[in-house]
Formats: structure tokens, sequence, C-alpha cells
């Protein structure tokens, strides 16, 4: 009998122990997924602090529950950051089928402070480094069945006020994923994106007083975890997906 061999994923933005990215890895990893991550340690250190284990911890952790892992740290507003990840991934794992582009830049703005800079940091990651990625992957794909392309898109429909730069730059990944989708369907690769709604990664608990104005608001009575995001983008990736292409799925506890 011919064993069946592992599909490999890379997964952009996954250090933080609590973030969106981990939780996705981890739920990769309990379909047979072999496992590529990335990470920016300065930016999360500037954003969040210190971390206790951060990369080396989620890696250690992959590894013990099965699955092949290997990480790399790098700057995704560079423009060669797309060729070199991928070139890693195949050097270290072999040819993945699964992308899922979760790293973000986010700062707040809002109308008086947005400006030329703030308006480019956001471009070059959220836009241009989600971009260079899938395409390059979509080049390097094989073709075979079974190729995935998973966004994470925020604010598409929803207002955002005070993030300016971060809605607009995931509502411009939401508009690529669908026309992206039509021109890859014949490569055998579905894209999707995912909007997971408010979700604590520990930014949102560091913040009592938005804590408490969107617990009121929201309708189930908690925000979302890392978890649920990644159950929706596991589905997403598996086979059970395979008639599903060009679509934003608003799983956001009905926000």
């Amino acid at each position: 009998m011919m064993t069946q061999l592992r599909r490999i994923a890379v997964v952009t933005g996954a250090s933080r122990a609590r973030g969106i990215g981990a939780a996705v890895c981890h739920a990769l990893a309990a379909q047979a997924v072999d496992i590529f991550f990335t990470f920016w340690g300065q930016y999360d250190q500037e954003l969040y602090g210190q971390e206790n284990g951060g990369p080396q911890e989620l890696l250690k952790e992959l590894r013990a529950s099965g699955a092949r892992c290997a990480c790399m740290e790098v700057d995704l507003s560079q423009p060669q950051s797309a060729e070199q990840i991928l070139g890693e991934v195949e050097a270290q794992l072999g040819a993945p089928s699964i992308l899922v582009n979760n790293a973000a830049y986010s700062t707040r703005d809002g109308y008086k402070q947005l400006d030329v800079q703030t308006l480019d940091a956001h471009y070059a990651v959220n836009m241009r480094g989600t971009f260079l990625l899938s395409v390059e992957f979509a080049r390097r794909y094989s073709g075979a069945p079974g190729g995935r392309i998973i966004n994470l898109v925020a604010g598409e429909g929803h207002p955002m006020p005070g993030e300016l730069a971060y809605a607009a730059t995931k509502g411009a990944i939401a508009a690529f994923t669908i026309s992206l989708a039509v021109e890859l369907a014949a490569r055998n690769i579905l894209v999707n994106a995912v909007d997971p709604g408010p979700t604590d990664t520990g930014w949102i608990s560091a913040e009592p007083e938005l804590q408490q104005a969107l617990l009121q608001a929201a309708p189930l009575g908690r925000l979302g975890q890392p978890e649920d995001a990644a159950r929706v983008i596991a589905f997403l990736a598996s086979e059970d997906a395979a008639w599903i292409t060009g679509q934003i799925i608003h799983s956001r506890g009905g926000f």
C-alpha cells in the first residue's frame, strides 16, 4: 500500500502563541499537514512586547505533534521576500500546496494622522507582500488538485474608524482574492479569504475600554478567539472545501 504524501502549508505571521497564525499552524498540523511559518520579530516586539519562547516554542510544539516543521524570519515589506520564502520552503520541506496569508501590518491612524509613511507601510506588507507571495506560489505550483490560497481580511463591508490604512489595504486583499480565484481555477488552486471579526490575540484585552465596548456589541457574548479563525481556515484547506473558491467567508460571530 502506498503511503499518502503529507501536504505542506506556508503560514505567514505565526510567531505569537496567542496569534491567529499559530492557531492556524496547530489546526493544519492536526490534519496531517507539514508547516512552514514566517515571523518578523521586530514588528511583534514593537506591538506586543517580548514574548517568551516565541517562534522556537511554536516550532517545538508543532514537531511534537508529529508535523515536519520549519520557520523563517522575514520582512514581508521587502520586494524579494516571496521568492526567499518559497525557495526556503522547497529546500527544507518540499513544494507547498497551501498558502495562508496571515501576516499583516497595523497601526492606528484616522484622518488627522494618516500620512504617506503610514499608507506605504500598510501597502508594503498587506497588499504587495500578500499579492507577490500569492502569485509566486501559483507560478511554482504543480497544477495537481488540492492547491489552496487563503487570505485574511478585515473591515470588508464594515467600518473601521481610526484604522483607515489597515481597512483599505485589507479591502484590497478581498478584491484581489475574488479575481485571482478565477485566474487560478484552471491550475487547481482555490482562493478564498476569511474575515474573522474582532479576535482577541492579546491586543484587545490590553485595551479594557475597547474590550468592554466590543463585548457589549457581541451577539454571542464573547470575542473571537484565534482558534475560531483557524477552524475555518483549516476547513478551506481541506478536501471538504473542494467546491469553494473566490469567496469571502465572514466568520464574525454575528458582529
